[in-house]
């Protein structure tokens, strides 16, 4: 069984499936919409903060050689990915791909360009809204005594992993090779009574889609969300949740069994460091 990583890989994850789920965090948590709004923010002290300036739009592009490339734009009401026209920019650069992971990881920094009043952008909105998704995505015993914010965290988390599918299939070797066998189709992703997303396949080519699929060849169904999360990330076996029922899989089967094999490489890449974004600095 292939366990090696690739750090171009990793790259892809965590630009497109870990910093992808900073809209999410924003929909679904009150604190990452006062970033944004720059309204008072209210930490585990529960002592509030002085109201900032509200936020003006601006994209943040990731720059990193040999990996990914790409746009992300903060509003006041929200994280898209993409540039609009006019958008103020400022550019995130790396040196290589095991560099930007290593931001992600928190163990270095990027190298932030653009004019000083944008680069407050960066430590005034980007690092407390990447804070907040690391509270999340790694959370502590006390965090999960609660159960909305456990409910949240788990939410994140499968975005995560699922978002994580498209670009192993995509871009790791042993991910491509399963890829190669799936034909054009969408696979759904459902979790019972609670989120249905779907990856969407074109020339072999996986596209994650955080929304349910109309018509899908293939669905593969959790029974919650703990599941869900736990067999996506790597911490369940897939194959016990299919003999016990938590997992069912229906449809074209040789298609969802090689979603399967992608998501089985997907536990590898996703480890504790893959999804703890660095407080940047300017």
């Amino acid at each position: 069984m292939l366990t090696e990583t690739d750090p171009r890989v990793s790259a892809y994850i965590n630009l497109y499936a870990v910093l992808g789920t900073l809209p999410l965090l924003c929909e679904l948590v009150p604190e990452a919409r006062d970033i944004l709004a720059g309204g008072p923010t209210a930490p585990r002290t529960g002592v509030s903060q002085p109201a900032r300036s509200a936020l003006t739009p601006t994209c943040i592009r990731f720059v990193v050689p040999g990996g990914p490339r790409d746009d992300y734009t903060f509003t006041p009401t929200g994280v898209h990915r993409g540039r609009a026209l006019g958008v103020p920019l400022v550019i995130l650069a790396f040196t290589s791909v095991t560099h930007f992971n290593r931001v992600i990881d928190g163990t270095a920094q990027p190298i932030p360009l653009g004019t000083p009043h944008r680069l407050r952008f960066l430590t005034g909105v980007f690092s407390p809204l990447t804070d907040l998704l690391a509270r999340y995505l790694k959370p502590n015993s006390e965090d999960l005594a609660d159960p909305e914010f456990q409910a949240v965290s788990t939410r994140l988390t499968l975005h995560v992993a699922a978002a994580a599918i498209a670009q192993v299939a995509n871009e790791d070797r042993s991910g491509r090779f399963s890829a190669h066998h799936i034909p054009d189709g969408d696979v759904a992703l459902e979790v019972t009574g609670a989120v249905a997303y779907h990856l969407r396949f074109r020339d072999h080519r996986a596209t994650f889609v955080a929304e349910a699929a109309s018509s899908p060849r293939g669905i593969l169904t959790f029974s919650d969300l703990d599941v869900a999360g736990g067999i996506l990330s790597g911490d369940i076996s897939a194959i016990a949740c299919i003999s016990d029922g938590r997992l069912a899989m229906r449809g074209f089967i040789s298609m969802v069994d090689n979603v399967n094999r992608i998501l089985d490489r997907v536990g590898h890449y996703l480890t504790p460091q893959d999804v703890t974004p660095k407080e940047v600095t300017a």
